[in-house]
């Protein structure tokens, strides 16, 4: 459904407003009958035959999940992302499908410092064959490097591991064993992100 909308700006010359197009961005839910919407609501995310389900991350951290995992969507395999659900456990949260993956580790490891309540499904012929709830450690060692350039985990000549002292969980925030700096939320998913 598109709706026009006209739009008027006063006091401005008319050359400085054309061309402008503004897009409104409204959940399908609020535009249609309610018998529609209940056709729309219970379809919302499809099935997979093998993979990986992260459910449970925080609202609005699925493209984070996805960039810790290195996925940009040109792999060549299905992703679905399911984002602002409602949720029981959490009130909002998103979901993350990835079809014929699997995930090491490591890259659980990562998950768990921006979505420490996720629960990770591994899915074989459409049925949940395993389920574990991502733990956020007390230790994170090797997962991340300290900031602090002057810290001796970034001398080259010191062949000593990052690892981190989890101070809070919610929200997640490090101190580094050796300099004391405190890494948080932000900070650990910019390294993340930024280092793709």
């Amino acid at each position: 459904m598109v709706l026009h909308i006209k739009l008027r700006f006063e006091g401005v010359p008319r050359y400085l407003t054309q061309g402008i197009k503004l897009i409104f961005i409204l959940p399908v839910t609020q535009m249609i009958s309610m018998d529609e919407r209940q056709k729309v609501e219970g379809i919302r995310v499809v099935k997979i035959d093998a993979g990986t389900v992260i459910d449970h991350i925080r609202a609005g951290h699925a493209l984070d999940v996805l960039k810790i995992l290195g996925i940009t969507g040109r792999e060549g395999s299905v992703i679905t992302i399911a984002m602002n659900i409602t949720s029981s456990k959490i009130g909002r949260k998103d979901i993350v499908k990835l079809e014929k993956r699997l995930l090491e580790e490591r890259e659980v490891a990562r998950i768990a410092l921006v979505a420490p309540e996720a629960t990770i499904n591994l899915i074989e012929d459409g049925k949940v064959t395993k389920k574990n709830h991502v733990q956020l450690p007390e230790t994170i060692v090797d997962v991340i490097t300290c900031p602090n350039q002057r810290c001796v985990t970034n001398k080259e000549r010191e062949p000593i591991t990052p690892k981190y002292k989890v101070t809070t969980k919610e929200p997640v925030s490090l101190k580094c064993h050796y300099c004391w700096t405190i890494i948080g939320d932000d900070e650990i998913i910019a390294q993340f992100t930024e280092s793709r």
